[in-house]
């Protein structure tokens, strides 16, 4: 999955990075190592997730295809009708289900529910927003790991220090790993390590 040409990623192959940026960089040097028979891996470098792309045909086809959004042509994307809401504050309108005391809450707060709502969203937000980019990061770094280091020696160990927070423990383990998979799992998992290791009493 992938949000645009702009998502920004990197491509593996086998164990050595081969390309890292926008995705429409990373697409066009990884077509040019598929070309040649190799097999390329390309990871969102926020979540991790596989990118998957078609490589077939021209350089200029590879990105006409990853230029779509939802079946469209970006100009075609840009040019339907907006839904519901305020277009230059991004408001997106969806369903939501809640009981009927909820709704007669929201419905008296001040501004109304969609009012409410977004305060509520926003609070929570900034509440949890620490524990959310720790969350973030180890489940990216783990992702990453599964697929890349899941042979290498220590992996399971390596895994165990990353959600417990030991940040020496985990670069020790992922030290006899390939350089380029050893160095993209200590950048994703760095600001979970960071975080838990400053919170850690003692640290």
């Amino acid at each position: 999955m992938y949000s645009g040409l702009q998502t920004h990623c990197t491509a593996f192959k086998g164990a050595r990075c081969i390309a890292s940026g926008e995705l429409a960089e990373v697409a066009l040097k990884a077509k040019t190592a598929v070309d040649s028979g190799e097999q390329v891996l390309i990871f969102d470098d926020t979540t991790s997730q596989s990118i998957e792309v078609d490589f077939r045909g021209s350089a200029e086809e590879v990105l006409q295809r990853l230029a779509r959004t939802d079946g469209l042509p970006a100009a075609a994307a840009s040019d339907a009708p907006r839904g519901p809401g305020r277009p230059k504050l991004g408001v997106v309108a969806r369903e939501i289900t809640l009981l009927p005391r909820h709704w007669d809450w929201l419905n008296a707060q001040p501004g109304g529910a969609s009012v409410a709502l977004r305060k509520l969203v926003e609070e929570a937000r900034r509440a949890t927003q620490g524990k959310d980019r720790v969350r973030q990061s180890q489940e990216a770094a783990y992702r990453f790991m599964s697929v890349m280091a899941g042979n290498c020696p220590g992996f399971e160990e390596a895994t165990r220090a990353l959600f417990a927070g030991h940040r020496d423990r985990f670069n020790q383990l992922t030290e006899p790993w390939p350089k380029d998979i050893r160095q993209h799992a200590r950048k994703l998992a760095a600001e979970a390590l960071d975080d838990l290791t400053a919170a850690r009493p003692g640290s």
